[in-house]
């Protein structure tokens, strides 16, 4: 059965522990089968080359890396957020080159708490590929089950990847600024509460959030362990946000569309799926300064 959502440690083990292909340079065992991909996604917003540093430190054994801004985000335009979408194509030539074909289990993974391998996780889905699902606790949880780690880069066996995006997946910034009219549309921001009401902004030059929105931190989703709540708990959490709205109404945003991801894989995980993503996010919707602005608590 595949991992379409979250795996644990334990069966990320029993995943993997298994006789496989050798790979050039690492221990057959331990490492994972062709058929299942590691992908580290580890990154640090304010230090850019921070995550592949860390993952050449240390990684799991037999992970690639992707990084945000080379490998899972375009390169950003006059008129985009900070991490729009990458092109559909450049991306499936990068999971090919990770060794993902439409037969592979891909397994995202980042530090913690999953807010940078869920966009690794809804970007193939968007693709058209559901065999994905994020390591719960990440390479924290790992390590602190004993878990072994290989250190420099590595390289996998090429595959192909077919990609087939759904193009309603994702709303651009004039389909969430007519949703701010549509009783039947919630825009949820994942946003930190500080950020979400302009009391802070660390890295748009604009503070505040969209009129109508209504926050929704992405941290709400994870326990004290820094891992994802239990099913019921989400679902009864969002079920209390979305109120009258259906799952379908929901329309997920953050700063430039990487933890809303981590809504809505809590969604997914909590059994209400169909939120879409709004791709820009803030960073993208302040790029016009005619675009109205709200800030504090309140929507």
């Amino acid at each position: 059965m595949p991992y379409t959502t979250l795996i644990d440690v334990p069966a990320l083990r029993d995943l993997i522990d298994m006789p496989s292909v050798a790979v050039p340079g690492v221990e057959a065992r331990g490492v994972p089968a062709p058929r299942v991909a590691l992908i580290d996604c580890r990154f640090d917003l304010a230090n850019p080359p921070a995550g592949r540093a860390a993952y050449l430190a240390g990684h799991l054994p037999g992970a690639s890396h992707a990084d945000l801004e080379r490998d899972l985000s375009a390169p950003v335009g006059p008129a985009t957020g900070r991490h729009p979408l990458p092109d559909p194509q450049a991306l499936a030539e990068r999971l090919g080159a990770w060794g993902v074909d439409g037969t592979t289990q891909v397994i995202a993974y980042d530090g913690a708490n999953g807010s940078f391998a869920a966009r690794l996780w809804w970007l193939l889905r968007w693709l058209g590929f559901g065999r994905v699902a994020v390591l719960d606790g990440g390479l924290a949880a790992w390590v602190a089950a004993g878990g072994a780690l290989q250190t420099g880069p590595l390289e996998r066996p090429a595959r192909r990847f077919a990609a087939q995006p759904d193009p309603a997946a994702w709303l651009d910034t004039a389909a969430v600024a007519a949703a701010r009219h549509d009783a039947a549309r919630l825009i949820i921001d994942a946003r930190a509460p500080e950020r979400y009401a302009g009391a802070v902004e660390p890295l748009d030059p604009v503070a505040g959030h969209v009129p109508g929105a209504v926050n929704h931190p992405f941290a709400m989703n994870l326990g004290a362990d820094g891992r994802f709540l239990p099913p019921a708990e989400l679902r009864r959490r969002w079920l209390e946000r979305l109120g009258p709205t259906t799952p379908g109404g929901a329309i997920a945003m953050c700063g430039s569309g990487v933890t809303a991801c981590h809504n809505l894989l809590a969604l997914e995980i909590a059994g209400l799926p169909g939120a879409r993503l709004y791709a820009g996010s803030w960073s993208e919707w302040i790029r016009d300064p005619a675009r109205p602005v709200a800030t504090g608590s309140e929507p």
